[in-house]
C-alpha cells in the first residue's frame, strides 16, 4: 500500500493565503453583535448615555463624535451634582 503525500492527494485543497492588502493591520468593524453590553452602574441617567453609546453607529464618525459629546455633557453634569 503506498501512502500518498498530501501536496499530491487531489482532494486536498490548498488554503488560500491572506490577501497582502486586506491585511494591514486594520481593525475590522465590529459588527452590533459584537459590541459588549455597557456596564451597568446604577445610575439610571448614566446606564443611559452608556447604552447610547455603544448603540452609536460605529461607521458614521459624526453620529460617534455627537453620541460621544452628549455623554461627556451628561457625565460632566453627574460629577457637578456629586460635587454638591
Amino acid at each position: 500500500m503506498t501512502e500518498q503525500h498530501p501536496d499530491t492527494d487531489p482532494e486536498v485543497v490548498d488554503e488560500v493565503a491572506p490577501d497582502p492588502v486586506d491585511d494591514l493591520g486594520a481593525e475590522p468593524t465590529p459588527s452590533p453583535t459584537d459590541v459588549p453590553a455597557p456596564p451597568e452602574t446604577g445610575d439610571i441617567v448614566i446606564d443611559a448615555a452608556l447604552r447610547d453609546l455603544a448603540q452609536a453607529d460605529p461607521d458614521d464618525l459624526d453620529a460617534q463624535l455627537a453620541t460621544g459629546e452628549a455623554v461627556h455633557r451628561t457625565l460632566q453634569s453627574r460629577l457637578s451634582d456629586l460635587g454638591g
